[in-house]
């Protein structure tokens, strides 16, 4: 068996999985695959407006609690345990002492705006200005792309680099420690040093290449950008492969030592959990927000604007490379609605929708959750009338969510010179039929949706069990995959023009916080 524990945005899960072949031990199995999942919240806190943050020791305890969890309930000791593979939410990250182990701060999420004044700052900056020039001429005159992203390199709230710059400007305790006794490591790297009690101290390329200070050209971090914020590259973690033997845990958490064999960013992960092992191939993430991933096979695209280039994972001597495109108010907004109780269980917000032939010009404006681009989006319904509904409402928001798969999706097309292969969809918003079928027809494109959308987890399952010699090989994962639905196109996305041009022109009389 293999235990695998994924992070998320305010969740931990855990699933214990078996092979639907028989793995490289021998050992034969049920053909079904078995998927245990037991989410906890992990309640961020909210210090001061925009501030978004993570009690460490709540973490931790979350985490360790619903492993032992999983494991009782699915009758196993942990001495069956194989190994345990880690996917974990990116961006958020912490710095602690070197020494005693203490976090110098709570966890700083990913959503945390206290970042914005130094990002406009920055992003205005005639400094950066000649960072553009000067690598624009240097890949003029080489052509070589690893010019190409600092060409037009722009900083956003949502990337670590700003948010470790403001921690090392207004933490004493961490200026003062910068030197020799200062740790960084976004979640992956403090649940190792924890696990294994401060003798592993790592992070993975999928989550170095989503910090925003690691480069993924060189496959290193970034030590131009460091110097340019005034970070010591000392405090960095080694980067080691995705799928990989970390070290194990420490008896004492356990009750025994249990091997630690991947490590891997949440969206990468979902992205290996669908097999999407190809150049071409797509996954589309829709759960807090919406990520658009393109497996680009051994070229790494680096593209002006909404995309950009990530390491998706390395195993040996295998680096592959993907870019994405991401897009806010996404379960968020759903979740929203739900909150303001437009309607009273989530699966009724399909049948809503369609229930309507439109949302009679009601147009929802994202705005929740913090948007990379513009941190002072506020959201907002535009277009309501007297005879505006719940449904209305209901089918703005969900059209909002495929107007913006659309856009990107188109962006996508654009920029990334590769033909695309299939498309497979993951995430608690993938379980809407209006979204998917509404998101195919304006692509036109078919859409695959799995049987089970947590694929977080199961890739991290796939990369452990690889490294530990469960499956030997992808063509076993491939064989395990389940799809339990496939959206094709039914409309022409003409038919959407009308709907789509008046939330084009609703954007952009968006109201700012």
């Amino acid at each position: 068996f293999t235990c695998v524990a994924e992070l998320a945005e305010r969740k931990d899960r855990v699933c214990l999985r078996h092979s639907a072949s028989p793995p490289a031990c021998g050992h034969s199995f049920d053909v079904q695959s078995l998927l245990f999942v037991f989410p906890k919240q992990v309640e961020s806190l909210y210090p001061r407006p925009g501030w978004v943050e993570l009690d460490p020791e709540v973490l931790w305890s979350q985490f360790i609690g619903v492993i032992k969890e999983a494991v009782q309930a699915a009758g196993l000791h942990m001495r069956q345990i194989a190994g345990v593979g880690i996917s974990t939410q990116r961006g958020t990250f912490i710095t602690w002492h070197k020494r005693t182990g203490k976090p110098f701060h709570n966890f700083i999420s990913w959503q945390d705006l206290r970042s914005a004044e130094l990002v406009n700052s920055w992003n205005n900056s005639l400094l950066l200005k000649v960072i553009h020039v000067i690598f624009t001429v240097l890949h003029f005159l080489t052509g070589n792309d690893r010019f190409l992203a600092p060409s037009f390199l722009t900083f956003s709230t949502h990337q670590a680099s700003m948010k470790l710059s403001w921690v090392f400007k207004n933490i004493h305790e961490v200026k003062a420690a910068r030197k020799n006794n200062c740790c960084f490591g976004t979640v992956d790297t403090w649940l190792l040093y924890r696990l294994t009690k401060g003798s592993v101290y790592a992070t993975d390329y999928s989550n170095a290449s989503s910090t925003g200070i690691f480069e993924p050209f060189t496959k290193c971090w970034n030590p131009t950008l460091c110097n340019l914020l005034s970070i010591p590259v000392s405090i960095y973690p080694p980067v080691r492969d995705t799928s990989f033997n970390f070290g194990s845990t420490d008896s004492e958490i356990f009750g025994v030592p249990i091997p630690i064999m991947a490590v891997v960013a949440d969206q990468q992960s979902a992205m290996f959990g669908e097999c999407c092992f190809h150049p071409g191939d797509v996954k589309l993430t829709m759960g807090t927000g919406g990520f658009w991933n393109v497996n680009t096979g051994e070229h790494l695209f680096a593209a002006r604007g909404s995309l950009y280039p990530l390491i998706g994972w390395k195993i040996g001597e295998e680096v592959v490379y993907l870019t994405e495109g991401s897009i806010s108010d996404v379960g968020t907004a759903i979740k929203w609605a739900l909150d303001i109780e437009l309607f009273t269980d989530v699966d009724e917000t399909a049948e809503m929708a369609q229930s309507i032939a439109d949302s009679q010009g009601v147009c929802f404006i994202p705005g929740l959750q913090v948007s990379g681009d513009d941190p002072y989006l506020c959201a907002s319904f535009m277009g309501l009338k007297p005879s505006t509904n719940r449904n209305h409402l209901v089918r703005a928001i969900l059209e909002s969510i495929a107007f913006r798969n659309k856009l990107l999706y188109d962006i996508i097309v654009r920029k990334v010179h590769i033909p695309l292969r299939t498309i497979r969809a993951d995430g608690g918003v993938s379980n809407n039929s209006f979204v998917m079928q509404m998101t195919s027809d304006l692509i036109n494109k078919k859409i695959e949706k799995p049987a089970n959308t947590e694929m977080s987890s199961l890739g991290a399952a796939f990369l452990a069990g690889l490294a530990s010699g469960f499956w030997t090989d992808k063509k076993q994962l491939k064989k395990l995959r389940q799809v339990e639905a496939v959206f094709e196109p039914q409309k022409d996305s003409e038919e959407y023009r009308p709907a789509m041009d008046a939330w084009l022109q609703a954007m952009k009389h968006s109201p700012h916080r």
